[in-house]
């Protein structure tokens, strides 16, 4: 028996690979499926069962695909509601693969279709729970993603209780729990950086699964919820229904277009430029109008935090040789209408002698300088409330960058807006969104609150 964890970091997303005697199962596949096919070709083993937990929110699977290449069926557990043909199974279905089994674990409460597959060995001893967004380490699946009318988040907290405590709790300490999502995802809110674990010490740390009343427990997950990312619902959507082969997205997506070929679709209404280049590359020459949204930060959720539209057109400035990396990643969260990328990245943009524009920005240094002449500064901090709460300039205003378009008449049209986050790349975003819609008086501080907290002017 073969168990392979298949983790993408920008998501924090874990796919698992299950072989044993020459068959393959894979759990929550990623949107382009020829790494498992190929895996499986040089294992001369075939891929008999795609498994998902649950309809993804957060990603777009590659259930479909992957079934359509390799005509294994897709497998959900109770009450799952998919347009296409799949299996839907029954709480404790057990499916053979080669000389080991996979139980069907039905665990509503993150949603009422999610389910838990239970691996037993080629001995019958259950080795391995793949637990999706029901039960990560350190934290359960967040219950407020699939309210509606006539579910609301408390009630599916109640169920997601009930899960844990009928279905979870009894299982053995040693099994080892592979989760959906690691430190980073939006699915939950305290998820450890460790990507597995026993479940007996998931027992001891866990504070979900600690001995609490079901009233206990349902304040304790609910508590602190940030509002989820626009794109959710987009991908839930898309993963019931289905999505466009990544392929042609991908092919579309990656045509080269020379400055002035970019610049004319640019111009064209709604079309958005999407900068993915480093912050500190962004601020010294920038396309007009474009948005920063760097590639080696959380490129995909912040993009579907603040692109709300999941059919928007968008153009690509990135470094050369990463714009593949940057559509696929993209394609990863449903955004499909990439018309193509500026060839020869920016620096064919000031060769071929177009507009270019920038951000002001200065030290934190020079701004604790400026700060120390005159406490009445206009200051924004686009952290995290929770961040905020934690520590702030007296005088900044907390605007989160997740809430930027609601909150952009909070920005000052007169005075300067000094712009911080907590490291420098929500505040770049921030800036660039500013000067997209008029606002030529920002000022970016480098570093944000990090480095303004080693100045000395926090104290006292």
């Amino acid at each position: 028996m073969k168990v392979e964890q298949i983790y993408t970091g920008c998501l924090a997303q874990g796919a698992y690979y299950i072989e044993s005697a020459g068959e393959v199962a894979i759990i929550d596949p990623l949107r382009e499926v020829h790494s498992y096919i190929e895996k499986s070709k040089r294992n001369n083993a075939t891929i008999k069962y795609i498994f998902e937990t649950h309809f993804h929110a957060d990603f777009v699977s590659g259930h479909l695909e992957l079934s359509q290449k390799t005509n294994a069926p897709i497998i959900f557990g109770p009450k799952a509601n998919p347009t296409f043909e799949a299996v839907i199974a029954t709480d404790n279905q057990e499916f053979k693969l080669g000389n080991v089994t996979i139980k069907v674990l039905h665990t509503p409460g993150h949603t009422m279709e999610s389910s838990c597959f239970l691996l037993f060995d080629e001995n019958g001893k259950a080795t391995n729970l793949f637990s999706g967004d029901t039960l990560f380490i350190g934290d359960v699946g967040r219950p407020d993603l699939a309210q509606n009318g006539s579910m609301t988040m408390e009630d599916l907290a109640g169920h997601l209780y009930d899960s844990l405590q009928t279905k979870i709790m009894p299982l053995a300490d040693d099994i080892i729990v592979y989760p959906a999502h690691g430190a980073g995802s939006a699915c939950g809110k305290n998820m450890s950086k460790e990507r597995s674990d026993t479940l007996g010490n998931q027992k001891a740390v866990n504070y979900a699964l600690q001995p609490q009343t079901k009233e206990q427990f349902i304040v304790a997950v609910t508590d602190g919820l940030t509002p989820p990312p626009f794109y959710f619902p987009k991908n839930v959507q898309l993963n019931k229904s289905g999505s466009q082969d990544v392929t042609g997205v991908m092919e579309r997506g990656l045509t080269p277009l020379n400055p002035n070929e970019f610049e004319d679709l640019a111009n064209t209404i709604d079309t958005l430029v999407i900068d993915t280049r480093k912050p500190e590359m962004f601020r010294v020459g920038f396309i007009p109008r474009s948005i920063f949204i760097g590639i080696d930060g959380d490129f995909a959720p912040w993009v579907g935090t603040l692109v709300r539209d999941i059919q928007q057109e968008i153009l690509i400035v990135a470094d050369e040789g990463r714009e593949e990396e940057v559509i696929k990643r993209l394609a990863r969260v449903g955004y499909d209408n990439v018309l193509g990328y500026l060839k020869g990245g920016f620096e064919a943009w000031k060769i071929a002698g177009k507009e270019i524009d920038e951000v002001e920005s200065i030290t934190a240094d020079e701004f604790a300088n400026i700060y120390r002449n005159d406490n009445h500064l206009t200051i924004k901090d686009v952290r995290k409330t929770t961040e905020f709460e934690a520590g702030h300039i007296k005088e900044a205003e907390n605007i989160p960058l997740a809430q930027i378009s609601e909150l952009m008449t909070e920005f000052d049209e007169e005075e300067t807006n000094y712009i911080h986050c907590a490291g420098g790349y929500r505040s770049m975003v921030a800036s660039s969104i500013l000067k997209s819609r008029g606002y030529d008086n920002v000022v970016d501080i480098q570093g944000g609150f990090g480095a303004i907290a080693g100045t000395g002017i926090l104290e006292g």
